[in-house]
């Protein structure tokens, strides 16, 4: 007669909600991709189709230093989010400051370039199909970028008179994955814009 093991009925792993700020930025970043694809493909579908001048070619320059500065600030974000975690409010706040000031080049950068393309090349959103799909699809890049600064420097405040710390730790980190977003966008508009749009 053999014997029949029964194997040991184990109970089933503990499962937790995953944190709902992260599945609200997940969703806030999945809604806010479709709509920059939408611009993305309004973009290469009339890039090279407009009737009159300028033309992307005649009156783009690639904006390399700034692009490196809000990639770079992808970077500085990051390490500020894993110091706050580990208690260190110092180093948080110093690269907090940083990535600001380098999102706050950018977008410097991106005014000036549009200075430029009004004020010397005539180029508005109403010149052109390029100039419409342009100032649509890097103005609404400009925006979140602008309403990301706006969101740091507000976390800024709040950390300089002592109000953050390791408690707000996954907090800070949802907010980098907005910022992560931003740069992610940005690498895609850089290419459709001044590399394949050219």
């Amino acid at each position: 007669m053999s014997a029949i093991t029964n194997p040991i009925a184990r109970p089933p792993a503990a499962w937790s909600l995953p944190n709902r700020g992260k599945v609200g930025m997940a969703c806030l970043i999945f809604a806010e991709s479709a709509i920059f694809t939408i611009f993305v493909v309004a973009y290469l579908y009339y890039v090279g189709k407009s009737l009159t001048g300028p033309t992307p070619r005649e009156v783009l320059e690639t904006p390399i230093f700034f692009t490196i500065c809000l990639l770079s600030s992808s970077i500085t974000i990051h390490f500020a989010s894993r110091f706050l975690e580990h208690g260190k409010r110092g180093a948080f706040l110093g690269l907090w400051f940083l990535t600001i000031v380098l999102g706050g080049l950018f977008m410097y950068g991106t005014a000036q370039e549009w200075h430029r393309l009004i004020y010397e090349h005539g180029l508005t959103i109403s010149t052109n199909l390029f100039g419409t799909t342009y100032y649509s699809l890097v103005g609404l890049h400009a925006f979140h970028v602008t309403a990301g600064l706006l969101m740091l420097s507000i976390v800024l405040l709040f950390g300089l008179a002592g109000h953050v710390d390791r408690n707000q730790s996954v907090r800070v980190e949802v907010l980098s994955l907005y910022w992560h977003f931003v740069d992610v966008v940005w690498v895609v508009v850089f290419t459709v814009v001044y590399v394949l749009g050219r």
